[in-house]
């Protein structure tokens, strides 16, 4: 199974598509949607969305996962957040993929062991799950941890109940 994990943004969008197997995991590409140079925030959510159709395109995933939002101080900001995130979820479901919520925490906690873990520390944790060369940008790494993360919860589910 092939899975699409997808960091929201509205100025970087991250982008991690991953192959599991069993329980192996297995790295197909990652990177990042940028946005920042149209003015136009409508532009922008447009950007996302014809990017992630693209990505889908190529890498032919079979569910999505994508990155819950937080909330925020700033409002403002919050809303931009909600409306890349849109535009993220709608170009998967669009592609007639399934989408997966999953707050940070969760992510976090499953590839890194904890919760409050910090980005150079997913990133490493993402390198070594995934056997990469490198580690990847923090947003590609924010995806591909995304993907990880669905990634565990669809063998949790899978798994056999244990039973006294």
């Amino acid at each position: 199974m092939r899975i699409l994990g997808i960091d929201p943004g509205s100025r970087i969008t991250g982008y991690g598509v991953i192959a599991v197997r069993g329980h192996d995991l297995g790295f197909i590409a990652c990177g990042t949607i940028r946005t920042a140079r149209e003015s136009d925030f409508s532009r922008r959510l447009l950007t996302i969305f014809q990017d992630l159709c693209e990505v889908i395109g190529a890498h032919r995933p079979e569910v999505a996962a994508v990155e819950d939002m937080f909330v925020d101080r700033n409002p403002r900001s919050a809303l931009k957040l909600g409306q890349a995130r849109g535009a993220a979820v709608v170009a998967a479901l669009h592609n007639g993929l399934a989408v997966h919520d999953y707050p940070a925490r969760v992510v976090k906690q499953s590839v890194a062991g904890y919760g409050q873990a910090e980005k150079s520390q997913v990133q490493q944790m993402v390198r070594t799950l995934l056997g990469l060369d490198a580690v990847p940008s923090k947003d590609a790494a924010d995806a591909l941890a995304v993907a990880i993360c669905h990634a565990h919860h669809l063998a949790v589910h899978r798994a056999p109940a244990f039973r006294l």
